[in-house]
């Protein structure tokens, strides 16, 4: 590496010629302090060091668009020598931690996916420690089915709210509280088991802090990735509900076989709260980053137009076109749509520990290891299933052709798989649990279907559209999951309770996905 001390007048480019005065245009940078000088490599063309010093330029001055630049500084060394460094003005040279260097979009993606992880841990602890639970407390099937439907009180509230606070204050901030809230109300679940209220309550509370979280990730999703990036997107965050589905029902058994149920809900509950502390960390680090490179372009000013966005960028995020959303047959259909294929997954993601210890005579470890396998092969499956979505779309197959195809594959498989499942074949009760578990595992297609879809069709309203239809799809934990504890109570078979409503829904949810789903992109505000 060459270092060179370039003068003021080269470097005028670096704010369109505004800082260039003719009474500093001799002025050495050998001048200033060692901190603020910029070393630059000597590149094999001038025009390359022009691109990178634009680049770098552009992120002191702006800040916006970085993760775009980025992907193109990448491309640019990959095709410099193999000796050479790449060595930014803006960071040091150290790469601890290894995420450092990361696009800035890699990093929200990841740690939204670890918070998943963390609320469906907090999700599906309570369907294994309610076995227990039921037993100490006395509770029949109806009880039980209360109380793990409350979470869904709070998660339908908290839709609506979740996305308009994202759209106004960003994804990022309503995560962090949100994941802060709902590990907090996990830790209290203990302390107020034997008063029913009480126990509600913080159940309530869980469901408010997870269900900001949906939206959250949407506005994050919608604003930060390209639309050929974005099943890849979805299917990483929202995996992150897959795994942490198998982590809960993997850890709660041995956890309360050993130390009792309440030791889950506070071991899972302080996860939550190390993430948002780690987080907060990471947080602190990036600004003291950030305000360091901002130092660097003292003297430099902002070019007003981008000021002028921002504050265009604020007061569009405070119109909402309520009336264009529900003037639209696509959103309708994206609402009853996420209200079917809520009602299966609530119920079974409620019941299936439960079913499988009756049905199958399993004990509480066995009847959760079972419970795992639905979950663990969605993992596979999502991440299949989000490569075959983005690669079709990349070949030009138009989006609402691949939205649909993902859907009605996540939809028809499970409906088949319950009938199955729910007809006396005299089938041995291990084929059952295969036969579930590849039904489940391949709704979650609709990670590349339903749930992209909301991005595709407004990304400037993603996350207020997930809100409505999450809204819409919280009822199914509500109504859905006492009701089968009902059912079960009034009729003794979970082929009626459990397995005919969601049967009934999924194949009713394809038709009208077909009929009316659309990914055209929409200009709500304009319709307006």
């Amino acid at each position: 590496m060459a270092k060179v001390t370039p003068r003021i007048d080269n470097l005028c480019f670096l704010s369109n010629n505004r800082v260039c005065k003719t009474s500093i245009q001799r002025f050495q940078l050998h001048r200033l302090p060692a901190k603020h000088r910029l070393r630059f490599r000597i590149l094999s063309g001038s025009q390359q060091n022009v691109e990178d010093s634009e680049r770098v330029a552009a992120k002191v001055l702006t800040g916006l668009r970085v993760d775009e630049l980025e992907q193109k500084a990448s491309v640019l060394d990959s095709e410099r020598p193999s000796g050479a460094q790449n060595v930014s003005p803006l960071t040091s040279d150290g790469r601890w931690p290894p995420w450092k260097n990361l696009p800035q979009r890699y990093k929200l993606i990841g740690t939204t996916s670890l918070a998943f992880i963390i609320c469906n841990m907090d999700k599906v602890n309570l369907s294994v420690a309610v076995i227990p639970m039921s037993h100490q407390f006395g509770w029949n099937s109806s009880v039980a089915g209360l109380v793990q439907s409350s979470f869904f009180w709070g998660y339908a509230l908290s839709q609506l709210p979740g996305g308009w606070l994202a759209k106004i204050f960003g994804g990022r901030k309503v995560l962090k509280i949100g994941v802060l809230t709902w590990s907090i109300a996990t830790a209290l679940v203990p302390v107020l088991a034997g008063y029913m209220p009480g126990l509600i309550f913080s159940r309530i509370l869980v469901g408010i802090g997870e269900g900001v979280s949906p939206s959250a990730a949407t506005d994050l999703i919608a604003r930060s990735i390209p639309l050929e990036e974005r099943s890849r997107a979805v299917a990483f965050v929202f995996g992150g509900l897959s795994v942490g589905s198998v982590l809960g029902l993997l850890l709660a058994p041995p956890l309360i076989q050993n130390f009792g149920w309440e030791s889950v809900f506070y071991i899972f509950g302080l996860l939550g709260i190390g993430w948002f502390l780690g987080f907060q960390v990471l947080e602190e680090r990036e600004t003291h980053s950030a305000a360091e490179s901002k130092s660097l372009a003292s003297g430099v000013t902002v070019p007003p137009s981008w000021s002028d966005s921002l504050e265009k960028l604020n007061d569009s995020r405070k119109d909402v076109p309520w009336r264009a959303f529900f003037q639209s047959s696509a959103v309708w259909a994206m609402v009853y749509v996420h209200f079917c294929g809520s009602w299966g997954h609530y119920t079974c993601l409620s019941w299936l520990p439960s079913y499988f210890s009756e049905e199958l005579n399993l004990n509480l470890t066995e009847a959760a290891w079972v419970s795992i396998l639905p979950p663990l092969a969605s993992i596979f499956v999502t991440n299949a299933a989000a490569q075959l979505a983005d690669s079709l779309i990349s070949r030009g197959v138009e989006t609402t052709t691949v939205r649909k195809i993902c859907q009605s594959i996540a939809f028809l498989s499970p409906a088949i798989c319950m009938t199955l499942s729910s007809v006396d074949l005299g089938l041995p009760h291990w084929e059952i649990v295969g036969i579930l578990t590849g039904g489940l595992a391949l709704s979650s297609f609709a990670l590349s279907g339903l749930y992209c879809t909301h991005q595709d069709m407004s990304p400037e309203y993603a996350s207020i559209l997930l809100g409505i239809t999450n809204t819409v799809g919280a009822v199914p934990g509500i109504v859905g999951v006492a009701l089968t504890g009902y059912l079960l109570d009034l009729t003794h078979s979970w082929s009626i309770s459990l397995f005919a409503p969601s049967i009934f829904f999924y194949l009713t949810g394809t038709l009208v996905w077909l009929a009316f789903a659309s990914s055209k992109p929409q200009n709500f505000s304009e319709q307006e």
